[in-house]
């Protein structure tokens, strides 16, 4: 697919890329490589770069109703999820920098429970780039309300990963083009080194 973005009003969010969420990947390293990867491209490229992890305090647990869904699945968790927890602190291969966005979220969407939409706006991005885990969880979330809020949302197909393979899929192939552009990685940054004359 051809991509046209501005850069300097662009931004990479790499989602739930931790211990606690990367599990079911029998090794995440390539992931995780190519998070890295990209992000330096597209901090070289003039774009920022944003990560969003989820994680419990006491009152974040405290504030789930009875009966909540999720809130009952991380209570049954602790001490795995909370926010001093290694399960949930950002993958280290990630190479997280000075003067990236770092926001901690205690539901699915990046939006919701963070100052993300605060932080990007002042910085002036339009266009959201998103890898996650799960493509299901956060991405999906993320996706509608990324949409919601008039950014332009890029999903990066294999810069996601469920679970399920088959949702992934269908997500990836069906949901997602409605609201935002699907492309690999490699078409990304093809974009990218065109833009700053690096190819």
């Amino acid at each position: 697919m051809a991509l046209n973005l501005d850069p300097s009003k662009t931004a990479l969010l790499v989602m739930d890329y931790q211990p606690a969420t990367l599990g079911f990947l029998d090794d995440p390293t390539s992931l995780v490589s190519s998070a890295a990867t990209t992000a330096d491209t597209v901090r070289r490229s003039g774009g920022r770069v944003g990560y969003v992890r989820v994680a419990f305090n006491d009152a974040d647990y405290a504030g789930f109703p009875e009966g909540h869904i999720m809130g009952d699945r991380v209570k049954r968790s602790r001490p795995t999820m909370d926010a001093d927890s290694p399960a949930t602190a950002l993958h280290e291969g990630l190479g997280v920098r000075d003067g990236d966005i770092v926001v901690r979220k205690s539901r699915v969407s990046a939006f919701s429970t963070t100052d993300l939409h605060e932080q990007l706006t002042n910085l002036g991005v339009t266009t959201l780039v998103l890898a996650g885990v799960h493509t299901s969880g956060v991405v999906l979330t993320t996706v509608r309300e990324a949409h919601d809020l008039d950014y332009r949302v890029i999903v990066l197909s294999d810069g996601c990963a469920d679970p399920d393979n088959a949702v992934h899929d269908f997500l990836v192939e069906k949901i997602f083009p409605k609201q935002a552009d699907v492309a690999t990685t490699a078409e990304l940054l093809s974009v990218l080194l065109a833009e700053t004359g690096t190819r």
